[in-house]
């Protein structure tokens, strides 16, 4: 399974909903107050309607920050959000059969649920990708605009361009990878029995959870 590796993109999308509810709400039964009055006219300039009226940035200004835009790939933050929920998935899959059924059925029930989280991932991604690469310019654009002048948007260009940078970044896996080996080498023989004792004792709390009216 092809997954990379905490609440779902689902559960953050209704949390969102829900506060935009109850803002919505609130708002109803305060608009009539003077003070409901004073708050909304301060606070009239952070509204979208209020920055797309903002003055246009040059087109050299803007093709700067489009430049820094095409080399972060900031939009790849969608993709993890809509991909941790599959490894979270698999991950609490696992902790509820182990031990409940044998190795060969938690094995085969693992596999036919990794189907299903492929599945999801496979056509998630697309669509939340496409969605972020849509959004990133009207919603990250004008932020590096405000915050940063052309000198800076240069400066950040020419780190993200440097190839020190990218030799840097292809060899930190390498690294982590490596070290991370290292320790659960030197690690194992006291953390091993640890992780059993709570695997075993999760195990049988589930278990009994399950059993009990």
């Amino acid at each position: 399974m092809k997954l990379p590796s905490s609440l779902s993109f689902a559960t953050s999308i209704s949390a969102g909903l829900l506060a935009a509810l109850l803002s919505q709400g609130a708002s109803a039964q305060t608009a009539g107050t003077p003070a409901a009055k004073t708050t909304a006219a301060a606070a009239a300039p952070a509204t979208p309607s209020a920055a797309a009226s903002a003055p246009a940035a040059s087109p050299a200004r803007q093709a700067l920050v489009d430049r820094l835009l095409s080399l972060w790939h900031v939009e790849d933050v969608a993709v993890v959000m809509v991909q941790r929920p599959a490894v979270n998935a698999m991950e609490q899959a696992r902790v509820v059969l182990q031990g409940r059924v044998s190795a060969e059925k938690r094995d085969r029930t693992l596999k036919d649920i990794s189907s299903d989280v492929q599945t999801y991932v496979d056509e998630a991604t697309p669509i939340a990708k496409a969605n972020a690469q849509k959004l990133v310019a009207p919603t990250v654009g004008p932020m590096l605009l405000e915050s940063f002048d052309d000198n800076e948007l240069r400066q950040i260009i020419a780190l993200l361009e440097s190839p020190v940078k990218k030799k840097f970044e292809k060899l930190v896996p390498v690294m982590e990878k490596t070290l991370g080996e290292k320790v659960a080498s030197e690690s194992a023989a006291a953390i091993n029995p640890k992780l059993q004792t709570m695997t075993q004792a999760v195990g049988l709390k589930l278990r009994a959870a399950s059993i009990a009216p």
